[in-house]
């Protein structure tokens, strides 16, 4: 049934078919409609920073950036569902057209630049589901705000959203905001995790409850880069870490749109992002859970990600590819 459904959608404007598809799952999740995805995924729980996760495999964020259809994507199966990137204030993004569709390699690329509503908007949607699954709120800086200035961006977000989240991630990795990657290196990181970490400690006074930290790290560092990261992140006693964001990269592409400017997700990725995840593990030493993320579409393709280093999997851009199903494959598969 999806391949029949993403023929006609794939003949569509790519972001134009985002959001179409958003607003069916937003209008018929509480609907008999919403038979059309609802599914049953086997229970394989597992725990990670502390959180039981019904299965290992979860949805990446920037697929429902507002929180619009949390109660959709649960009834899917996913293990978790993270939602953003959010900043303080709502943003347009980059100038349209910024999303594409790779068909013949599989991937999509992307130069949205955190379009959202904004994170009180956010916080709204995610009061209004009845989603009892695992959340991840994703945060990052609007566009405007001064990457010295940062900070406060994320800070301000963590603090709102803190109450509402099972875990935050901090999004220092996009390549569609300028500067934001340059947060990943040196006094910048540093600062930025030690800030972070303190305000943490705040909130698990004032809510008595922990949220885990977890910071989401680009492909395309180089092997000194991602010893020199993990080295950081465990002085700063991050909860966790996603590896990887899109990449910058054009390797072995083969679509006309592959030239376009943008983070590239999807199939092309799923090598280097295990490769960061394994040259990360071993940095590690087992004392900071990865969330593996790029170029899954299989179940497979999951177990590389696992076996390289990984306690939980996410997918976005192969379900896009595949649909529901491949959530059931994956889960079926480990």
């Amino acid at each position: 049934m999806y391949g029949i459904i993403r023929s006609w959608l794939f003949r569509q404007d790519a972001e134009r078919t985002h959001e179409f598809a958003l607003g069916i799952l937003k209008r018929w999740h509480n609907t008999p409609l919403s038979l059309f995805w609802k599914q049953s995924i086997p229970d394989k729980p597992c725990e990670v920073m502390g959180i039981r996760f019904p299965n290992q495999v979860g949805l990446a964020a920037g697929l429902d950036k507002n929180g619009e259809c949390i109660d959709a994507f649960g009834q899917m199966g996913f293990g978790f569902v993270e939602i953003g990137t959010i900043t303080p204030v709502a943003q347009p993004g980059n100038d349209k057209p910024r999303l594409f569709r790779l068909v013949s390699d599989e991937a999509i690329i992307n130069r949205m630049g955190f379009n959202n509503e904004g994170v009180d908007k956010l916080l709204e949607n995610v009061k209004a589901t009845s989603y009892k699954g695992v959340l991840g709120i994703n945060i990052g800086k609007n566009k405007v705000t001064p990457e010295e200035e940062a900070i406060n961006d994320y800070l301000i977000c963590l603090e709102k959203v803190y109450p509402y989240a099972d875990y935050v991630t901090i999004n220092i990795s996009s390549p569609n905001t300028p500067g934001l990657r340059n947060l990943q290196h040196g006094t910048a990181l540093d600062d930025l995790l030690s800030k972070l970490k303190a305000s943490q400690a705040e909130l698990h006074k004032k809510h008595d409850r922990y949220v885990p930290l977890v910071v989401k790290i680009a492909p395309d560092l180089t092997a000194d880069e991602v010893t020199v990261m993990a080295k950081s992140l465990l002085n700063a006693n991050i909860d966790g870490v996603i590896a990887t964001n899109t990449t910058l990269a054009r390797e072995h592409l083969t679509d006309s749109q592959a030239s376009e400017a943008g983070g590239l997700s999807g199939r092309p990725l799923q090598d280097k992002s295990t490769d960061v995840i394994r040259h990360l593990s071993n940095e590690l030493h087992g004392k900071m859970p990865i969330i593996g993320v790029g170029g899954i579409n299989s179940a497979a393709a999951a177990k590389e990600k696992l076996a390289a280093g990984a306690s939980l999997v996410q997918v976005y851009t192969g379900f896009i590819y595949h649909g529901p199903k491949l959530i059931k494959e994956v889960v079926n598969g480990l």
